[in-house]
């Protein structure tokens, strides 16, 4: 069977938001939320949690992930994501055709977005996937004390800017083999628009915390 694996990286020591990834959001910890929803998805065989922290591997094996463990030579804060991955498909036996990388910082999605995303890159037979969301901002740069817009002109409405899109964190899907050769998002990857306000969620200081528990419990008390 082509086995498709999620992976959840998860280090400790945050330094703004000490203890960031198993702080209570809605109850739950913050790790515990991208947990349970792979596992609510029948396209996942297996979750995985990769730490280097022993309250988040304890968290991790009591909402039902496996752990491996991240050598503190792969743990800095400047190491690339793929290298967790990359380390834990080199540290499990089994067989792995799909990886799906769900990020901590990112614990809310909408509910159907894995299924439609899953069904997107195997129907297309893409070797990636990752989610994006369309920008509304006017950019510019500022260069010897002036503003140079960058995707529109002055006085132009934002209704009326050319369509362009940032990564918004919530899910990737990728070939394992394509992480084993340290790539995540190939450039032949499918970019799949989600436009949701979970989009706006990656958490990293305290505020991106209460913003995430505002919108927990306004979505909460919508499906209740």
């Amino acid at each position: 069977m082509n086995k498709t694996i999620a992976i959840i990286p998860a280090r400790g020591g945050s330094k703004r938001l000490p203890g960031k990834n198993i702080q209570l959001l809605g109850g739950l910890p913050l790790i515990a939320h991208s947990i349970q929803y792979a596992k609510k998805h029948d396209c996942i065989d297996a979750v995985y949690v990769s730490t280097d922290d022993a309250a988040i591997k304890a968290v991790a094996l009591e909402y039902g992930a496996k752990v491996v463990d991240r050598p503190e030579a792969i743990s800095g804060d400047l190491e690339p994501t793929v290298t967790s991955l990359k380390h834990v498909l080199q540290t499990i036996e089994e067989d792995v055709e799909n990886v799906v990388l769900l990020q901590a910082t990112n614990p809310l999605r909408p509910e159907n977005l894995l299924s439609e995303a899953f069904e997107i890159y195997k129907n297309g037979k893409y070797d990636s996937l990752f989610t994006v969301t369309r920008n509304h901002q006017k950019f510019g740069k500022i260069s010897n004390d002036r503003f140079i817009p960058f995707n529109y002109e002055i006085g132009q409405r934002s209704q009326d800017l050319e369509p362009l899109y940032y990564e918004n964190g919530l899910l990737y899907i990728s070939k394992a083999k394509l992480i084993l050769e340290n790539t995540i998002i190939s450039d032949k990857a499918f970019p799949m628009e989600a436009n949701h306000s979970f989009t706006n969620v990656d958490i990293d200081t305290l505020e991106d915390f209460e913003y995430a528990e505002y919108l927990y419990q306004k979505f909460t008390i919508l499906n209740s």
